[in-house]
């Protein structure tokens, strides 16, 4: 039998509770989307929610809301951007980033393209939108491996410089994104990052700011 090929577009209420088993499959440890929050992103932000179906199955998604970046400290948590994963405080009218709160690939297809995908179609909608940039918290998925010897500010580092490999911010690396640096205490109940994160960056090359 031919494998279904894998399609990216907009998150759809029927889509919720194949993202609630993705989360659980991605998340084992964590608490997964909620169809309360899940509604409420289609509710501010339709354009910004992605999935990524093969067939029937949702094997990847990607959820993002616009911020006024002046709101918000260097070191917000992940909780406080997002207004506790309900993206509520989505901002289009005075905003100009893209905040990339959740991106993830089914763990059996992971390495298959998806995550470039969902990547592709979050570009391609900043630059639709004339967006400057997207930010984003980068989870430090292999620091807990490292946190005996380094801080989280020198595992970003090492990374960064292509010293060692993190399987969430080399990927995103790759993707054009550069590191602002870390932050502790961004997320809860993830044993991999400890919590910790670095903050990347792409830069939209279309932006034009106002004269």
């Amino acid at each position: 039998m031919t494998e279904a090929a894998v399609v990216v577009r907009q998150t759809r209420q029927e889509d919720f509770d194949g993202l609630i088993a993705l989360t659980e499959a991605v998340y084992p440890s964590s608490p997964p989307w909620t169809r309360a929050q899940l509604a409420s992103h289609l509710k501010v932000f339709p354009e910004g929610q992605f999935v990524a179906v093969m067939g029937d199955r949702v094997v990847g998604m990607a959820a993002s809301l616009i911020v006024y970046w002046d709101d918000y400290d260097f070191s917000t948590s992940w909780r406080d951007f997002t207004e506790g994963g309900t993206f509520v405080n989505h901002d289009p009218e005075r905003g100009r980033t893209l905040y990339a709160a959740e991106v993830m690939v089914a763990p059996d297809l992971q390495g298959r393209g998806i995550g470039r995908m969902l990547y592709a179609a979050r570009r391609d909608l900043v630059r639709r939108l004339g967006l400057q940039r997207i930010r984003a918290g980068a989870r430090l998925r292999g620091y807990h491996r490292y946190a005996k010897d380094m801080t989280p500010e020198q595992y970003v580092a090492a990374v960064a410089a292509g010293e060692i490999a993190d399987p969430t911010l080399t990927f995103q690396i790759k993707r054009g994104f550069r590191v602002l640096g870390a932050v502790e205490e961004y997320l809860h109940h993830d044993p991999e990052s400890l919590g910790h994160a670095a903050v990347i960056e792409w830069i939209n090359p279309d932006f034009q700011k106002a004269d």
